[in-house]
């Protein structure tokens, strides 16, 4: 796709002066509340919406159904760290007021790591397409390990990020405010926000495995795949903070994803068949691509709201009625 100099530029500004105003914003460690939390919310999804208009207008119908479905599959499949965000402050006991930092850092650091395995996969797609079979394979044993149950559980303490920190310097076990690193008797030491800035940097890589081919599957033109993961991250402090305290009544929701993830992995087979074998097999377009992700975000969300999970004991989690009656 020839994507003019001039729309890589406004990405990039764009992008910068964002995580500005976000960081000058949050410049004074606070408790996010859900209202703040909301407005800046529906902030990042206008900017992403507003990117893509441009997109449309600039690149075509086809490149803007390309970016708005990426995003959309991105946004969904993030969802999945909020819960593991949530894990991470509950281990180390972060204080709420300094978890928008850590997550500010780690925002900054998913960019730039999806930008080297974005880069890497869409030139190892561009020239093998026979990888698209690999990463169907990925996606298709994620999918099963969700919809069985047998999802890894992430230890952030045992992470390889954390580990690897821990053999770097010194981490002393109290926060001192919100310093990564104190200097004490000449000297440097990690404080305990380091480390978990390192661990939800673990787990993005974690789930680029996942996301990476996810989104190769949409498109394999750069700049739609990085712009659409770019936006999608930048959502993603504002979205934890919205939800938190909400991600366990969405209990369907990791269904619908492992069902995502199962589509979009027919789609790559179907990809892969149609350059490889015969262009006679058909290929899922982006327009039918985003329809059925909307569809199945939209029941596993309804789902959620309309049966409750319930407790051990039978009762409503959400209302704390006796359901068992």
């Amino acid at each position: 796709m020839d994507v003019p100099v001039w729309l890589w530029i406004v990405f990039a500004v764009t992008v910068v002066v964002s995580l500005a105003v976000d960081l000058l914003a949050h410049r004074k460690a606070h408790v996010i509340g859900f209202k703040e939390a909301g407005l800046w919310s529906a902030l990042w999804v206008g900017l992403a919406l507003i990117f893509g208009g441009v997109v449309f207008l600039t690149l075509g119908t086809t490149a803007g159904t390309e970016y708005t479905t990426a995003w959309l599959l991105e946004k969904s499949l993030s969802v999945d760290n909020l819960f593991v965000f949530a894990l991470i402050f509950a281990y180390f006991k972060v204080p709420r007021e300094y978890q928008h930092r850590v997550l500010f850092f780690g925002v900054i650091g998913a960019l730039v790591f999806r930008a080297l395995f974005l880069t890497a996969g869409v030139a190892v797609v561009n020239r093998f397409t026979f990888v698209l079979f690999l990463f169907a394979a990925i996606l298709f044993y994620s999918s099963y390990k969700i919809l069985s149950g047998q999802e890894e559980n992430f230890d952030p303490g045992k992470s390889f990020a954390v580990r690897l920190l821990r053999k770097i310097m010194p981490v002393q076990d109290e926060y001192s405010g919100t310093h990564f690193v104190v200097h004490k008797e000449g000297r440097r030491i990690a404080t305990p926000l380091l480390a978990v800035v390192a661990a939800i940097e673990a787990a993005d890589l974690i789930f680029a495995v996942d996301s990476v081919p996810a989104v190769l599957a949409v498109s394999d033109d750069l700049f739609i795949v990085y712009t659409s993961n770019a936006f999608a991250i930048l959502g993603l402090r504002a979205l934890y903070f919205l939800l938190a305290g909400l991600l366990d009544r969405f209990h369907y929701l990791s269904h619908g994803l492992a069902i995502i993830l199962a589509f979009i992995a027919v789609k790559l087979v179907l990809q892969a068949c149609h350059k490889m074998i015969s262009t006679s097999i058909p290929e899922i377009p982006s327009p039918i691509s985003l329809a059925v992700i909307v569809v199945i975000l939209a029941v596993s969300v309804t789902l959620s709201m309309r049966r409750p999970p319930k407790d051990q004991d039978g009762t409503d989690a959400a209302s704390g009625s006796d359901t068992a009656k």
